[in-house]
Parts: structure tokens; C-alpha cells; sequence
């Protein structure tokens, strides 16, 4: 079946320079309280919030289904992980491991002379600028991870609405400011803004800290110069572009073809391909003999509609450019069309290249099609996969090795090593759509996957991008932090004890 198709776009008032200041004065004016708020109480809060939104699902996802064309099923699964995420960052704010709280203990025999008393631990940076992106209303946008992650560092969130959901946006926004001030969190802590000239104001803004976007290696871009061009520069944390590359050996195809191939059809197919793990290149022995099993499985998938114009013209001009270039072929012409209401529907296209023609319009070629088309790399049989690696793969969010269930050889060890420095999270089969929220997942990856290949935007991790390091040396219980006094005992913590240093560096003697 299809989606819902839009309505006429909503009229959103954008936030004139005098809203932004007052946004900015009370995102300020709540950093301090929200940073010092106990640990249960920024749980509490997060639980609360993750509750209204499943309390108020029934009410959400009805305007998120024209705004997005997302299928309900979608929107409702999403807006599941969100609440999920919310109490994952619950837990780990409660928990206090993400702190990292390091001590070491004065010890006047410490073995490069006396050493004084060391208390280590991350604070919040303060209020951050969120860019929503469009294609996870939920769980990337308002709500999402960003915002739980921020929020549970301790940091105030000032968030940039997508002009593509504007009215479920600031619907759920609504549920979470009310969640927020029935648990007791400070006014300011929670706060939206809308157009793009607010949200560039307010990246440069001297009150902000920090800032998190998912979307367009050109807005990225731009916005990542803008924060690292201020007097003082602040981080920013962008997840832009990725391609996904997935090698498949020939052991792996005589094991499971055709569940290769619906697998690699259905992976690209969900949700329109509006997925930024979607697989954009397979590389595949030449003469796999998919072609059939391919066509098939793209031909069984109904259009699906584009979430907005400009992600419709994107893909139109990225689909045309790799139709046109020399040496593709097409193995599934999946459609696209454009309503009379201005939508885009599509369906999937697979096209292939040979190794050489893949050389020879890389140009053309390597850039993200951020929709349903994926492009097979036919590789000339005996050809060594890891060699392929650095030639054509750029810094990715995933990449993926199939192989046979007990196939390796010096070849694949290297491919998975040299995988593994150009993505953040390396799979043995199965597909990367599909991200788990979980404390180990990593999703980052070296430029253009992301501004930071240091970072996550999902999982536990994700909070310590919005933290900073403090050591506080020799200071009496009475003026430090709560965590790091000689009586908390509830946090978690690496301590070395006065007299057990004298024999650092043995180790690495042995």
C-alpha cells in the first residue's frame, strides 16, 4: 500500500531576532541549574518525557503521516525507539559511569616524586544548538537522540526545527516542554527555534556551546565552518553522508544468493531509501547471476513517497547522473514520479558497473543517493577485495562483509582492518539499515560520514559529546563537585591509591 500523501504546506511563523534573544537568555539562565540537578532528577525527567510520548502517540503520529509520508507502522516503531532512547539515557545518567570520575589518591612515593590529589571528572558544556533532521521525525528531530543525550548530559537544548515536519515538530515539542516542567525541570531547559536564520544565529551566538545536526554534507559543511569560525570556536558534532559500502565474496553467494539478494532489495527499499545507512554500493564477484532474483524483489515493492521537494529534486538529479553515465546498467528502472501536489513517489533502481567502468566515472558515481537506487560493483573474479577499500571508500557510517560461515584468508583480514578505518560500525552480513539503541552502538564514521569521527549520535556514548573534562587538584571536599568527594560512594569510579604507583610501568617491562 501507499502512504498518506501531503497536504498543502503549513504557514510556521519563523523566530524573529528578539524571540531568539529571549530563548538565548533563558537556554543561558538554566544551564547552571540544570548541570547541578541530581541525577535522579535529570532521570526523572527524561522517563517523563519518554512517557508523554507514547501517552500521546495517537495524537502525533496522525500529523506526522501527511507531513512525512512515512507509513504509520514506521512512525509508530520510531516513536518507540525514541521513548527507548529516553530511558536508555535515564539509566546511564543514573548509573554515573558516563562521568568517568578518576581519582588519584596524594602519594608522596609516586615514583616521578610526590604526587598531589587528582579528581577527574566530565561536565556539562552548556546550552546546545540541535539541528533536527528530516528523515526520523522522531528519533532524530525533536525528541531524538541528540536532544536525550543532550538533556542527560545536563545541557539545555535549543532546537532548530526541520522545515519538512514543522507542525509535528513543534506538536512534540509541546509534550515535551509540558513533561519537562511537570518533572521540575527549569524554564529554558527545553526550547525551539524555526528558519534558517535563527538557527545560524544561534550556532554563533556566544551563549551556545555546542551543537548536533543530521543532514546534507553541504549544510553540514556550511554550518561546521560557521562554528569553527567564531571567536571561539565550539564543537560540532554533524552526521552528513554516507554510502555504505558492502563486499560480498563468491563463497558467501554459493551459500545464500538469493537471501543476498532480497535482503540487499529490501535494505535498500525501506522507507524509500531515506536511510542513512541505506547500502549505496555492493561490490560482487562478476557473473553473480543476481540480476533475476534482484529484479524480482524491487519489482514487488510499491512506490513509496519522498519526504519533501527538495529531497525529491536531490534524488531526481542524482538518479538521472547515474543513469547517464557510461558503462551502468540497469537491472531494476525503478520509477519516480511527481503528483500533482508536488510529492515524489519512487520506486527502487539497482544499476551495476564493471570495476573498470566504476574507475572510469567515479566522478559521476561515488556521491550518496540519498533514495531507492544502489549501484552493484561487478568485480573481475580472483580480484583482491581490501585493495578496493581506499580506493573508492571514503569515511562511512557502516560497512559490511559478507562471506561464507567459515571462509577467510589473509584478504578478508585485511579488508575488515582496512573497513574498519574508513567506517564506524564494520557488520558480518546481514544489511546496515536497521540501528540498534544500544550502549555499544556506534554511529559515526570518519569525513564525510561525519564532522567528528570521535563521536556517536546513538547509543550511551553520545552523551560524553556534549561533556568536558575538569581535574581538580588538592581541593578540599567542601568545594568539589558532588561526585568526586571522599563520601560518594555510589558513583562509579577508577582510583589509584597512595603507594600502589611506585610500580607503574612494570607492566609494559614484562
Amino acid at each position: 500500500m501507499t502512504t498518506t500523501p501531503a497536504p498543502a504546506a503549513a504557514t510556521i511563523a519563523e523566530t524573529t531576532p528578539d524571540e531568539l534573544e529571549q530563548v538565548l537568555q533563558r537556554a543561558a539562565a538554566a544551564a547552571p541549574t540544570w548541570a547541578a540537578a541530581t541525577a535522579g532528577a535529570r532521570a526523572r525527567a527524561l522517563v517523563a518525557v519518554a512517557d508523554a510520548l507514547l501517552a500521546n502517540a495517537d495524537d502525533l503520529v496522525p500529523i506526522g503521516l501527511p507531513e512525512t509520508g512515512l507509513a504509520e507502522a514506521r512512525l509508530r516503531g520510531e516513536l518507540l525507539r525514541t521513548a527507548v532512547q529516553l530511558r536508555l539515557f535515564a539509566e546511564t545518567v543514573v548509573d554515573g559511569s558516563y562521568l568517568d570520575v578518576r581519582i588519584d589518591e596524594a602519594d608522596p612515593d609516586f615514583a616521578l616524586g610526590a604526587r598531589p590529589d587528582l579528581r577527574r571528572v566530565l561536565v556539562p558544556l552548556g546550552p546546545v544548538v540541535n539541528f533536527a533532521a528530516s528523515n526520523f521525525p522522531f528519533a532524530f528531530s525533536v525528541a531524538g537522540g541528540d536532544t536525550a543525550s543532550i538533556l542527560a548530559a545536563g545541557c539545555p537544548v535549543i532546537l532548530k526545527v526541520h522545515d519538512g515536519h514543522p507542525r509535528l515538530s513543534l506538536a512534540t515539542a509541546a509534550v515535551v516542554e509540558a513533561a519537562l516542567r511537570a518533572s521540575g525541570a527549569p524554564d529554558g531547559v527545553f526550547q525551539t527555534i524555526i528558519g534558517q536564520e535563527a538557527g545560524v544565529d544561534a550556532l554563533q551566538d556566544e551563549r551556545v556551546r555546542a551543537a548536533s545536526f543530521t543532514g546534507s554534507l553541504r549544510a553540514g559543511r556550511i554550518l561546521a565552518d560557521l562554528a569553527a569560525a567564531r571567536p571561539v570556536p565550539i564543537p560540532f558534532f554533524g552526521e552528513l553522508g554516507s554510502v555504505n559500502p558492502v563486499f560480498v565474496t563468491q563463497t558467501a553467494l554459493d551459500e545464500s544468493a538469493d537471501t543476498i539478494a532480497t535482503g540487499f532489495v529490501t535494505s535498500v527499499a525501506g522507507s524509500a531509501g531515506q536511510l542513512c545507512t541505506k547500502p549505496g554500493f555492493v561490490y560482487l564477484p562478476d557473473g553473480a547471476g543476481l540480476d533475476e532474483s534482484i529484479r524480482e524483489a524491487a519489482a514487488a515493492v510499491p512506490e513509496h513517497r519522498l519526504l519533501n521537494d527538495r529531497i525529491t529534486a536531490g534524488y531526481e538529479a542524482r538518479r538521472d547522473t547515474i543513469l547517464g553515465t557510461g558503462g551502468v546498467r540497469v537491472i531494476a528502472e525503478g520509477s519516480l514520479r511527481v503528483d500533482e501536489d508536488g510529492d515524489g513517489w519512487a520506486t527502487p533502481t539497482i544499476v551495476a558497473v564493471s570495476l573498470d567502468a566504476l574507475r572510469a566515472g567515479r566522478d559521476a558515481l561515488l556521491d550518496e543517493a540519498f533514495g531507492p537506487l544502489s549501484i552493484i560493483v561487478e568485480v573481475p573474479v580472483g580480484t583482491a577485495l581490501a585493495p578496493l577499500v581506499p580506493e573508492f571508500c571514503e569515511g562511512n557510517l557502516t560497512a559490511t562483509l559478507h562471506a561464507g560461515a567459515e571462509e577467510t584468508s589473509d584478504d578478508l583480514v585485511e579488508l575488515v582492518r582496512l573497513l574498519s578505518a574508513h567506517a564506524g560500525r564494520v557488520l558480518f552480513g546481514g544489511w546496515p539499515t536497521g540501528v540498534a539503541v544500544t550502549p555499544a552502538m556506534q554511529h559515526g564514521g570518519p569525513w564525510p560520514a561525519t564532522t567528528n569521527d570521535s563521536s556517536t549520535s546513538v547509543g550511551t556514548a553520545a552523551i560524553t559529546r556534549f561533556l568536558r573534562p575538569v581535574a581538580f587538584q588538592n581541593m578540599p571536599d567542601r568545594f568539589l563537585p558532588e561526585v568526586l568527594r571522599s563520601s560518594t560512594t555510589d558513583v562509579p569510579r577508577t582510583v589509584a591509591p597512595a603507594g600502589e604507583s611506585t610500580h607503574w610501568g612494570e607492566a609494559a617491562q614484562r
